[in-house]
């Protein structure tokens, strides 16, 4: 026999109207300070290509001025552009590996690098398709690898471990990956194993973690030495970055020894 299914009281349903009444009257209200937000915008600069202006909102939650309506680059990419511009150490001398390039560097880097790759584990307008937990590639063949929001979808234990293995000796990793500094230890959940769980838990569907500052624990565990690029003022109020958010150069020591097992090349 199918069990009573409690009726709810008038004073319950009442609480509820008055829930949802509030609820509506909130998000009215937040939907308007942001509508208010977009349209009044700021003065701001994109490095990649020149423009002057306003940006427009991006990303979940959307971040107001986040994207550039000319090239569209967002606030990783102009870190990384102010880094290539005031670094300049990529030269005619690296071998170049970019995973799931973005439009805005495939022109620049294939003009400052001596050869520049492209990945992705799906083969859409790469040169190479690959997985970044199991390369197949030779040992030390590449001087620079770049995987921007990588980490975060991947196993990335072994993920770093196969681009120290093929990096060479004094080669370097650049990377940037949503991390939670305030957070001493990563957070992963078995349990968000949905789409919806997973944006919730970590902030995006495709997402399998968020990291923590320990993360720095796992790139010197894969065998690399760190740089740290920070966004910082004026650049956040000048290039619309986002405040403290950071680039990693991961550099593979010059007498580093292979981590992991060799391949060979196919053929």
């Amino acid at each position: 026999m199918a069990k009573d299914v409690p009726v709810p009281s008038e004073a319950d349903a009442d609480r509820h109207r008055r829930i949802a009444d509030n609820l509506g009257r909130l998000q009215s209200k937040v939907l308007k300070e942001f509508r208010k937000a977009v349209s009044k915008g700021f003065p701001r600069e994109c490095p990649l290509c020149g423009h002057h202006g306003q940006f427009a909102p991006a990303g979940m939650p959307p971040r107001l001025d986040s994207q550039c309506p000319s090239c569209d680059s967002r606030e990783r990419h102009r870190l990384f552009k102010l880094w290539l511009d005031r670094d300049q150490r990529i030269t005619q001398a690296h071998k170049v590996l970019h995973f799931a390039p973005e439009p805005e560097f495939s022109k620049l880097l294939s003009r400052i690098a001596g050869a520049y790759v492209t990945a992705d584990l799906r083969p859409r307008r790469v040169d190479l398709a690959l997985n970044i937990e199991s390369l197949d590639l030779a040992d030390a063949s590449f001087d620079v690898i770049i995987a921007h929001q990588i980490l975060e979808h991947v196993d990335h234990h072994k993920a770093l471990a196969e681009c120290f293995r093929c990096l060479r000796p004094g080669g370097f990793l650049i990377m940037t990956t949503p991390i939670i500094e305030a957070w001493a230890t990563t957070y992963e959940n078995p349990d968000a194993t949905s789409e919806v769980q997973r944006f919730v838990h970590f902030g995006q569907g495709d997402h399998v973690r968020f990291f923590g500052r320990d993360i720095r624990d796992d790139m010197a565990a894969a065998g690399f030495t760190r740089e740290e690029v920070v966004s910082v003022e004026p650049d956040v109020s000048r290039y619309g970055l986002v405040r403290g958010e950071t680039l990693f150069i991961l550099t593979k020591p010059a007498k580093a020894a292979t981590r992991a097992p060799t391949r060979k090349k196919k053929g």
